[in-house]
């Protein structure tokens, strides 16, 4: 955003054109005509509108100084078809809201490219990432919405806002969010090329994320060429660590977490079972 601001040393006079004039003299709206009343005097006072007027433009303007701003933004006005990358952005999250598929598909790029930081890979392409959405919009449920903070929009069609989940109006822990947009004109609409989402982290490793930036940092100055190899073929690292664990952890971590899942699966049948025998027994004695 972009402000332009030009003071001056002198404060220059107020000067209304002739038809400024005229209209404060006789505009309806600002007419005031009455009387006063004085408590220690029993005399009644006339009070006539521009007298007034005149009285109020000169306080109001004694002592300003000019100031002229240009905004490079401009607030965007709510309707049905997006005229700006926050009406593109209202629409996105008041559909997936609204379980409304079908305006999703419209809003949305054929070439698009989405980055959420929760997936190990980008979505591209608009197949690819209405198939999120569908699971998205299917895991929400009934009763859980996006709640979005102001749109910040950029140059060039860009645009920033903060989100939260909630579930009837009550927040979740640990939904907070940030997603950054870009979109482009299609005719007269505007829609979503790319975007990039940032999810706040359940953990929350305060004074040991600093210990573990100092260990690493320490290691990337000590080890400078091996250091530029990582950074530039991080994947490679990734490969060989599954490959290490598929081999030498997995035969045994498998079988462990196999077992873990399955008894937690039966738990949590358990738990639904006693939950509907209690709603069962409520309904047959108290309804």
């Amino acid at each position: 955003m972009a402000a332009v601001v030009n003071f001056s040393s002198q404060t220059p006079c107020p000067r209304l054109s002739s038809r400024a004039e005229a209209w404060l003299a006789h505009g309806p709206s600002l007419l005031y005509k009455g009387t006063c009343h004085f408590k220690n005097n029993s005399k009644i006072v006339p009070q006539h509108g521009l007298y007034v007027r005149r009285q109020a433009e000169s306080r109001m303007f004694r002592g300003r100084i000019p100031v002229r701003a240009t905004f490079s933004n401009r607030n965007s006005s709510s309707g049905s078809s997006s005229t700006s990358s926050s009406d593109a952005i209202n629409r996105f999250y008041t559909c997936i809201n609204e379980k409304n598929l079908k305006q999703l598909r419209e809003i949305i790029s054929d070439d698009c490219y989405v980055e959420d930081c929760s997936f190990p890979q980008p979505f591209q392409g608009k197949m690819e990432f209405m198939q999120f959405l569908e699971q998205l919009t299917a895991c929400m449920g009934q009763n859980v919405k996006f709640t979005i903070g102001p749109v910040c929009e950029g140059d060039e069609l860009a645009a920033g806002v903060k989100w939260h989940l909630e579930w009837k109006k009550k927040q979740i822990p640990f939904t907070r969010g940030c997603s950054f947009f870009e979109c482009s004109k299609q005719g007269e609409r505007i829609i979503i090329m790319k975007a990039q989402v940032v999810i706040e982290s359940p953990f929350k490793p305060g004074g040991f994320a600093l210990i573990l930036l100092k260990t690493v940092t320490s290691l990337f100055d000590d080890f400078p060429k091996a250091t530029e190899w990582f950074l530039s073929r991080p994947h490679v690292i990734v490969q060989w660590i599954l490959r290490i664990y598929a081999i030498l952890v997995a035969p045994f971590i498998n079988p462990l977490l196999e077992s873990y899942i399955k008894f937690w699966n039966v738990v949590a049948r358990a738990l639904l079972m006693a939950i509907n025998i209690v709603r069962y027994i409520y309904k047959f004695f108290f309804n």
